[in-house]
Parts: structure tokens; sequence; C-alpha cells
């Protein structure tokens, strides 16, 4: 009989991320992937969305996913796939001139969507896929 083949999972964890507001993992590692839950533009130091604009939520958010990166041993030149969920797709290219400031060429694949609303009254959430 052939065995069958056992993944191995573990939470990643950190405090310089914002805390899951659900019953969710801010990521979690399979092999030698991470899947990165949805990042809002929250500060983990207050527990507040980042005031202003959605480019500085984006700013934020993506901070929250390089933290979650760097606590599982990944880099953002890990990053294999984003999606980003947009309150308002009008920001679209505001949010590329931040995103630009995180990743370099070649950039990870990436979906862009207008959604009804977001948690916490958020205008941006970004979702990330990495792997080594």
């Amino acid at each position: 009989m052939k065995e069958k083949y056992k993944m191995n999972k573990k939470v990643i964890k950190t405090q310089k991320a914002p805390k899951a507001i659900g019953p969710y993992s801010q990521a979690l590692q399979a092999d030698n992937r991470l899947y990165i839950s949805g990042q809002l533009g929250i500060n983990p130091a207050t527990g507040k969305l980042a005031e202003g604009s959605t480019a500085q939520q984006a700013k934020q958010a993506l901070e929250n996913i390089k933290a979650i990166l760097e606590e599982a041993g990944f880099e953002l030149r890990d990053v294999v796939q984003v999606q980003v969920l947009l309150a308002d797709i009008g920001d679209f290219g505001s949010v590329n001139e931040v995103y630009k400031q995180f990743f370099a060429e070649p950039y990870p694949a990436r979906a862009a969507y207008q959604v009804a609303a977001l948690p916490a009254g958020g205008k941006i959430e970004i979702v990330a896929i990495a792997e080594k």
C-alpha cells in the first residue's frame, strides 16, 4: 500500500502584526509555502486602522505582511501571489505606488478586486502566498 504524504503545518504568529480578529491564524506555513491571511491597514501597536488614505492603509498592510514573512523566515522576494481587496477600485493607482515600494521585479502574480465592504471599516485588505 502506498504511504500517504503528510504535510507539515505550522502556525505563524507575531506581535509585529495585528492579532487575528476572528477564528483564523495570521499565517500558516505548509512545508515550503506560507499562506498569509488578509491583512488590513491596522497598526499592531495601537490596534487601529492607519488614518488617512487607502495608500496609507496599504502601506501598513504591507508592513504587516512583511513582519509575518520575517517571523516565518521568509522575505518579500519569496511572495509569489498577492490578492488586493479594495473598498474603491479607484484607489488602484495609489496602491500601486505603495506596492512598488515593497516588491521588485519579478513582481508576484496579483489580482485586485473591489468589494462591498471590508472588516473594521478598512479601505484595503491584502492576502499573500510565499514560497521558498
